[in-house]
């Protein structure tokens, strides 16, 4: 079984659990992912395998990358991403990945999160802001940043307002709720990052 698999987040829903309690849960579509690609450490210096999901037009994909399908015997795929198994196992070109997640285990997913523009401090890095009343003209304006004379600058890496969001982000031990094989659907409690129909990498959890 490959460490993870390509999915996509479909929404958010609430299902109950055999004891009666209500859980919110994000509803992932998982594969299948073909393999299109395997290195190895004699030939790149470390092994991983490429995956793909999601078929797209041949007619938006260009011919080196045709090609490279063509000889994974595989559709031409929207989202392609590289995985590094925990340990070497034995994969070919043109293998298919399914869901191999089970009840009960814990997975991490990557996305891109939401992007929310340019945002001020207060909605960026949550700061108090200024005073409400008596006179202030400084409610969400950003105040003092930096002493006077020394050291007469603004420290790299100070939290100012900027752009929010569009990042790639990872939550860690979400707990698998239930499995679909026949639809390639997982269910798993809590929020994953990104909006609908935002691609995903779902990986075995490495701390739990």
């Amino acid at each position: 079984m490959a460490t993870g698999i390509l999915g996509k987040k479909i929404g958010m829903t609430q299902i109950f659990r055999d004891n009666g309690n209500l859980i919110p849960v994000t509803l992932v579509e998982a594969g299948p992912c073909p393999v299109l690609q395997v290195k190895s450490k004699e030939t790149d210096g470390y092994f991983s395998i490429q995956l793909g999901f999601e078929d797209k037009k041949e007619s938006r994909t260009n011919k080196p990358d045709l090609g490279r399908f063509k000889t994974a015997n595989s559709h031409p795929k929207r989202f392609v991403k590289e995985l590094r198994p925990s340990t070497d196992e034995k994969w070919t070109k043109g293998d298919i990945i399914k869901i191999d997640f089970k009840q009960g285990e814990f997975v991490d997913v990557t996305g891109v999160s939401i992007g929310k523009g340019f945002q001020g401090g207060m909605k960026r890095w949550h700061w108090k802001g200024g005073p409400k009343t008596h006179g202030s003209t400084s409610h969400r304006r950003v105040g003092s940043i930096g002493a006077s004379s020394d050291p007469s600058r603004v420290f790299k890496g100070h939290h100012l307002p900027g752009h929010m969001g569009n990042e790639k982000k990872t939550v860690q031990n979400l707990e698998v709720i239930r499995v679909d094989l026949e639809n390639n659907l997982l269910l798993v409690k809590g929020a994953v990052p990104g909006p609908r129909n935002g691609y995903l990498i779902i990986r075995k959890a490495k701390k739990k």
